[in-house]
């Protein structure tokens, strides 16, 4: 969940450190802090709330301090509540340490320690992970480490100062992201790229379980045999400007906007003479020629995702589709085997629960195919095959463009497997494709909406509870504008399937309780008017989103938003931008902060 950022180098690594941290604070905003090497050894600075105040004091107590090679951290709180000897960095001993994850075992390494009259400051699993590796140190860090992280369960990436060590840094993970680079000011790592882009397009990923030693010149990475490796280097095509505001308030409203040229970058490379094509991602046909099921599985909005995705990959194929949540899939002992495949979905690459569902599936045997938007993340690395998505960093807690995206590569690979298995003709398929291609300018017309949201949106400011619902596609989509609801402006909200009203929820339906119903699908739309009537009855203030040819008796809904022209098939990725919409200004009005939600962070990177 945490940011971490270590750099070395010959320039000032406060100044580098902080606009790290800042970069990253999306993933953690409860406290954050700074150590550095000085003359007169490690000076430690923290502070309890955003980046912007340890900056304040920073400068007020370090400003003419000399320092160029330190490690940062700003945290989103697992152990301990939120307070300044809780927050990274830790010390203990001779060594300093930040951590991104959870040591699972920690309760036990503490009394191991106490029994030799060791004990932690604060209530972190991450001091005692520092205290662990003190107690293993012998004036050599990579043994140190070595010997320590046999101790340890569960995930980490640690970024580590030894005392006696000026001016190097030592980092080491398993599980959590950590992606590093060499630089002509000095070498730099981080849990995201976002903290590195203003030094270096070029980076790599640290394989697990091998120690990098960073100096001011170069990063060595060894295994833990002691063998030096070489590692593969990636680059990114967006820069710094991708990953700032650009003008716009939160960044969550740039990345809605942005979402008809991420659209555009995952669905044209994937287009061939018409069809679907994978050959520049490797993937074969053959990973689709030879299965009786498909099981995804992901968590939160990419769950969501995977839900439209099963409608479509059962509409064209004919091919049973589950969706799991990943963290109850790997403890339900899934059927799994060769011919079965696994689709993993996850925007960082990184969410812990899809990691280990990832692995369940392939040590069972099971083919496993991922949709990821991050280069050389975990899942995709671990994965048979990766089929990415290109929205660029997505920086608001709050899933927009990832989502959008999302959907486009699942409708591609029901396509793709649909041509494989001939179940749908080629004509048919190549009509499906070109309504695909037109999504971005479809969305790009659905952005000039939020005129007429926002003015929705300021009835909802005060209220309590809130229902979705819909039918099909649209029951799967209500599920994510519900989600994207409650998280971001903390309107109790939830999401039902029209159909199962009377089976209870239509119990809580009085006068005046919002109720956003979606009836984009034709098939089912005479079905949703009566649903609708049924809450309407009852009270309900609805606010209805319908198809472009939708007849709708003005009675039937306090307010209406009517999207243009496109195949049902098609309507979520329009319908998406309205939920998304409703969201943001309902936080807006209400005053929060819309990027950064309480007690959530970016990437979930632990249990």
């Amino acid at each position: 969940m945490c940011g971490i950022i270590g750099f070395t180098g010959n320039i000032d690594a406060k100044e580098v450190l902080l606009q790290g941290l800042k970069s990253l604070e999306y993933r953690g905003y409860d406290s954050a802090g700074i150590s550095f090497f000085t003359e007169n050894g490690v000076n430690t600075i923290k502070s309890v709330g955003k980046v912007d105040g340890l900056a304040d004091k920073v400068a007020s107590v370090a400003a003419d301090v000399v320092t160029k090679c330190g490690i940062g951290h700003t945290r989103w709180a697992t152990h301990g509540g939120v307070s300044e000897v809780n927050c990274h960095p830790h010390h203990y001993g001779r060594v300093t340490l930040i951590h991104n994850g959870i040591i699972e075992n920690y309760k036990e390494l503490q009394e191991e320690l106490a029994a030799d009259g060791k004990e932690p400051v604060s209530q972190t699993d991450s001091e005692i992970a520092a205290m662990v590796i003190d107690s293993c140190y012998k004036n050599n860090p990579i043994k140190a480490i070595k010997k320590a992280v046999k101790k340890f369960t569960g995930a980490y990436a640690f970024c580590i100062m030894f005392e006696d060590h000026p001016g190097s840094i030592y980092a080491i993970r398993n599980g959590s992201p950590l992606v590093a680079t060499t630089t002509p000011s000095g070498t730099i790592i981080a849990s995201d790229m976002v903290a590195l882009i203003k030094y270096s397009k070029d980076y790599f990923v640290l394989p697990e379980h091998h120690i990098a030693h960073l100096t001011s010149k170069n990063i060595t990475i060894t295994d833990l045999d002691y063998n030096e490796i070489e590692p593969d280097m990636l680059h990114v095509n967006w820069d710094m400007a991708a990953a700032r505001k650009g003008g716009y308030d939160y960044f969550m409203l740039k990345e809605i906007h942005e979402q008809p040229e991420a659209l555009r970058n995952t669905i044209a490379p994937r287009i061939k003479d018409g069809m679907p094509d994978f050959s520049t991602d490797g993937i074969p046909d053959s990973l689709f020629s030879d299965i009786n099921r498909i099981i995804i599985t992901a968590c939160g909005t990419a769950m969501h995702a995977g839900l439209i995705g099963r409608n479509m990959i059962e509409k064209l194929t004919r091919v049973p589709v589950t969706v799991e949540i990943a963290s109850e899939f790997r403890y339900q002992d899934p059927i799994l085997d060769s011919k079965t495949l696994v689709i993993t979905i996850s925007q960082s690459g990184e969410t812990a629960d899809t990691l280990a569902a990832l692995r369940l599936a392939k040590e069972n045997g099971a083919k496993t195919l991922s949709v990821v938007n991050v280069k050389g993340s975990s899942i995709a690395r671990e994965s048979d095959y990766v089929l990415y998505t290109h929205a660029g960093p997505e920086i608001a807690v709050a899933s927009t463009k990832a989502y959008t995206v999302q959907l486009a590569a699942m409708y591609l690979i029901a396509f793709r497997f649909a041509v494989i298995r001939g179940s749908v003709s080629e004509d048919k398929i190549k009509k499906y494709v070109a309504e695909l291609e037109k999504v971005p300018s479809f969305v790009q017309k659905m952005l000039s909406c939020d005129k007429a949201i926002e003015p929705i949106s300021r009835k909802l400011l005060k209220t309590e509870s809130l229902f979705f619902i819909g039918r099909g596609l649209d029951y799967a989509l209500s599920c994510e504008g519900s989600i994207k609801l409650k998280e971001i402006s903390y309107i109790h909200s939830e999401a039902y399937a029209a159909g199962e009203l009377k089976h209870g929820t239509i119990s809580l339906i009085t006068d005046n309780v919002p109720v956003i119903a979606l009836a984009t699908q034709q098939k089912v739309f005479a079905k949703m008017i009566s649903n609708i009537r049924e809450v309407r009855s009852r009270g309900a203030m609805v606010i209805m989103i319908a198809g472009a040819d939708a007849e709708v008796d003005a009675s039937l809904c306090d307010h209406l938003i009517t999207l243009p022209p496109i195949d049902d098939a098609f309507a979520p990725f329009g319908a998406a931008i309205v939920l998304q919409y409703i969201a943001y200004y309902t936080a807006v009005g209400r005053g929060l902060n819309v990027d950064q939600p309480r007690n959530l962070a970016k990437s979930v990177t632990v249990e």
